[in-house]
């Protein structure tokens, strides 16, 4: 049988045998070309040993080093990997075999797309008639055009800075478009994305957008389903052509998230307005009381965002805040 070719060398080799002991031929003993009088002794046990337990060592060794060689690193560089259309990088027309390198813009035309790709990182599809600029791996800068973003590095390791806001992923997948006049909107699928400019943050999870602009930074957060009279209302109090009684009084249940954000947001006369729609639509523990929650105190904001049962704030309580 080919087994026995293994134990006592009799019967015919497997092939693959075969070949492997042409290949460690040249590593194979040697003995000394002096007469045996003049070698030293070798222990018994030593002469026993069977010849396959060094060709097994040898073939270990081999092995390892073979698995060590198919083994690439993580990349980390943006790769494109598909492009439709034109696309130029720096002054080069670019290709699927390119890579963004730190400092480098990518410029898609008015008809193309492209996807980039970095082993830890995630996977980015560029859109029509965008802009993005490489700082490093794990920061870019869409100066135009949209984004999405498929991210699975860990939290708070990859981010996109816009004209007016920087977009901190917390594990997600989300969409970014910026326009001619640096203004934003940040649409988040799945996950967590911060928003952050200066003092300003807004923590936007699955299913809600934010909008924000050049010269004021991320808004507040809403979520996509939330009622039409809602979102209108938002938009003019948050364009200052408003008042915030209708953001107030159009609100349900779900867009305490919205209210949230308002409660640090709003002047000190209008905070207890807040709060008291807040505390009406969610129900809060007795820990939070409106003295320390009008005062903007940090424990009972955090309570106040865990009776949303979105996520707990201990998750991301690293993520330094400031409300002012």
């Amino acid at each position: 049988m080919k087994d026995d070719y293994l134990w006592d060398r009799s019967g015919p080799p497997d092939p693959d045998i075969a070949r492997l002991e042409k290949t460690l031929a040249p590593l194979r003993y040697q003995p000394p070309s002096e007469p045996p009088w003049n070698r030293p002794a070798i222990p018994v046990a030593a002469r026993r040993s069977p010849w396959w337990m060094a060709a097994a060592a040898s073939v270990l060794i081999a092995v390892s080093a073979w698995q060590m060689s198919l083994t690439p690193a993580p990349p980390t560089a943006w790769r494109i990997s598909r492009i439709e259309g034109a696309a130029r990088l720096g002054r080069r027309s670019a290709s699927a075999s390119m890579e963004l390198g730190a400092g480098q813009v990518l410029r898609t035309g008015p008809s193309a797309d492209l996807t980039l790709e970095a082993g830890a990182v995630g996977r980015l599809d560029l859109g029509p008639d965008s802009a993005l600029r490489a700082a490093s791996s794990r920061a870019l800068e869409l100066q135009r055009g949209s984004l999405h973003a498929f991210i699975w590095a860990r939290p708070r390791e990859f981010v996109v800075d816009t004209p007016s806001a920087r977009a901190v992923d917390l594990g997600c997948e989300y969409t970014l478009t910026v326009n001619s006049m640096g203004d934003g909107l940040l649409r988040v699928s799945m996950g967590w994305v911060a928003f952050q400019a200066g003092d300003y943050e807004a923590f936007i999870p699955a299913g809600a957008e934010c909008v924000t602009r050049r010269r004021g930074g991320p808004g507040i957060p809403y979520f996509e389903d939330a009622a039409a009279r809602f979102r209108e209302a938002l938009a003019a109090f948050e364009a200052g052509s408003g008042p915030l009684a209708p953001v107030l009084s159009n609100a349900g249940p779900r867009d305490g998230l919205t209210l949230w954000h308002l409660l640090t947001r709003v002047p000190p006369a209008e905070r207890a307005a807040v709060f008291d729609r807040f505390a009406a639509l969610v129900p809060l523990p007795p820990q939070v009381t409106r003295t320390a929650a009008l005062a903007k105190d940090p424990r009972a904001i955090d309570r106040m965002w865990d009776a949303l049962n979105l996520e707990n704030t201990e998750w991301w309580r690293g993520w330094e805040r400031q409300w002012k």
